[in-house]
C-alpha cells in the first residue's frame, strides 16, 4: 500500500540520513527501483513529473501500475508515489488519481501567490493524509540550451511557506537539474544553514541529486536534508547500457531483439545506480 512520505522523512531527519526520490518513466524504471528498495530494505519515493505522467497515459495509469507492482512484487518497504514539480492543476489531478504525496512548485510565482496556492493544498492534503512538498527559490537547470545556476532561496520566504504546515520544503541552494557544468561553484551551505535555522524541524529536499559530489551530499544531509531527488543519473546509466547492448550487436543474435532482452542491461544499470545512491544517502536497512 502506498504511504505518505511524512513518516519516512521525519525518521530520516532524526536519523541523519536521506530517503531517495527516484523518478519513474515507464514499467521497467518502476520495477527496478521497487525491487532495489525491497532488496536493500530501504524506504523509497517514486517521483512522477507531469510530462512523465502524460507519457505513461495519465496519472491513473501510473497509480494502477504502481499499486499492481506493490502487490505483484510483494513489496514490504514504505513506498510513496509523489508528483514532482507539479502545477496547481497537476496537484489536484494527482490527488484525485490516488497519489500519496504531492509537490506543488510555486517557486516561479510571486511569494504571495505561492503562499495562497500552497495554503489551498495544505488543507486538502491534511484531510486526505498525503504529504506535501513546496518549493522556494528556483532550482537551476538547462532550459533552451542555457544552463541556469539556480537561485538561492530567501530564508524568510522559506519560513513563510514552512509555517503553512507543508511536510517538506525544497529550497534552492545553488543546485540544478540535469548534468552540472564544469564551472559549477557547488552547493551554498551557508544558505542551507540559514534556511535550517528559520524552518527548524522541517525536512528539507535537495533537487538535482545527479552529479553532486558525495561529500557535499553527506554535508547537506548533516544540515537537515532528508530527501534527495535523482533522475538524470538513472537515465544516463540506462541509455549507456542499452547503447552497449545494441552496439555489440546482441540484438541480432538469436532472440536478442526481444524487448525484454534489449531492456535488461539498462534495467540492471538502473538498479546499480539506485543502490549506489541509497548507500550514499544512508537509507539502506531503514525501512
Amino acid at each position: 500500500m502506498l504511504v505518505s512520505a511524512k513518516e519516512m522523512l521525519n525518521k530520516a531527519r532524526d536519523g541523519h540520513y536521506a530517503v531517495g526520490q527516484f523518478n519513474i518513466n515507464n514499467l521497467e524504471w518502476t520495477k527496478c527501483i521497487l525491487q532495489t528498495a525491497e532488496e536493500l530494505k530501504a524506504p523509497v519515493i517514486l517521483g512522477v513529473s507531469e510530462g512523465a505522467g502524460k507519457y505513461m497515459c495519465g496519472f491513473e495509469t501510473v497509480v494502477g501500475m504502481v499499486n499492481g507492482m506493490l502487490k505483484g512484487l510483494n513489496i514490504t518497504v514504505p513506498v510513496a508515489l509523489h508528483l514532482d514539480h507539479g502545477t496547481f492543476e497537476g496537484a489536484k489531478a494527482c490527488i484525485n488519481a490516488g497519489f500519496s504525496s504531492i509537490m506543488f512548485d510555486g517557486s516561479h510565482y510571486p511569494i504571495e501567490e505561492n503562499l495562497k496556492l500552497t495554503t489551498a493544498l495544505v488543507n486538502t492534503c491534511d484531510i486526505l493524509g498525503l504529504s506535501l512538498e513546496a518549493e522556494v527559490g528556483a532550482i537551476g537547470g538547462e532550459e533552451d540550451g542555457v544552463v541556469g545556476m539556480g537561485e538561492c532561496a530567501d530564508p524568510a520566504e522559506c519560513k513563510m511557506i514552512a509555517d503553512l504546515g507543508v511536510t517538506m520544503l525544497a529550497a534552492g541552494i545553488g543546485n540544478i537539474h540535469g548534468k552540472y557544468p564544469a564551472n559549477w561553484p557547488g552547493l551554498r551551505f551557508d544558505v542551507l544553514e540559514s534556511i535550517k535555522k528559520t524552518v527548524g524541524d522541517m525536512p528539507l529536499v535537495l533537487h538535482g541529486g545527479t552529479g553532486i559530489p558525495e561529500d557535499m551530499i553527506k554535508k547537506a544531509i548533516s544540515l537537515g536534508v532528508a530527501k534527495i531527488n535523482v533522475n538524470t543519473e538513472c537515465q544516463l546509466s540506462f541509455s549507456a547500457a542499452t547503447r552497449k547492448y545494441i552496439e555489440e550487436g546482441k540484438d541480432l543474435v538469436g532472440k536478442g531483439f526481444d524487448p525484454r532482452k534489449v531492456l535488461a542491461p539498462g534495467c540492471e544499470a538502473i538498479k546499480a545506480t539506485v543502490k549506489e545512491k541509497m548507500e550514499i544517502f544512508g537509507c539502506i536497512g531503514k525501512a
